[in-house]
């Protein structure tokens, strides 16, 4: 079995470690922003929920489905949202593989801080797009996490994927 290590996602858990109390969810935040602000990291919205990239991404092109309810459980979203949700997860893919081309993707939620979640208190679903190969020696020796593409790059080609998407299905 292979093991995938990422020492440097540590800092990122210990950060919450030292919030006593956390005054605002930044998803909660993030959600009343608009989509092509430089400072906001959405690259698509739907009725209940929206995607946004992930700020301490695995890879490039790491996002997350987040609903627009504060919730911290599934059982807190109803039919509908849970059913979008998985509809934007599989739109997201899609975005994925006509921006990055992917050869596999990474999908789940950590539910609970001690399951690994930064922010429990909403939850979100990560898709973490993979290729052959993508892990190498810097995370091992040097701690280091190589993120191959910019952030704000990486924004628009989603939004534009997401956009073309958008289009397809509408004239189908």
């Amino acid at each position: 079995m292979e093991k995938l290590w990422s020492p440097w996602r540590s800092n990122y858990i210990e950060s919450f470690k030292e919030k006593k109390e956390i005054e605002t969810c930044v998803f909660c935040e993030a959600k009343n922003k608009n989509i092509n602000d430089d400072d906001c990291l959405i690259v698509f919205k739907s009725n209940n929920c929206y995607v946004m990239m992930n700020l301490y991404p695995y890879n490039s092109g790491h996002i997350m489905v987040i609903p627009y309810n504060h919730v911290s459980s599934l059982k807190q979203l109803s039919k509908n949202e849970l059913n979008e949700m998985m509809e934007i997860v599989s739109l997201s893919m899609d975005a994925l593989e006509l921006t990055m081309k992917p050869q596999g993707y990474n999908f789940g939620a950590n539910l609970g801080k001690a399951a690994g979640a930064g922010i429990d208190e909403h939850i979100h679903f990560h898709i973490v797009p993979r290729w052959n190969g993508d892990t190498n020696f810097m995370p091992v020796l040097g701690e280091v996490k190589i993120i191959s593409q910019d952030l704000l790059i990486t924004k628009k080609n989603l939004i534009n994927s997401f956009n073309e998407l958008i289009k397809r299905n509408e004239n189908e």
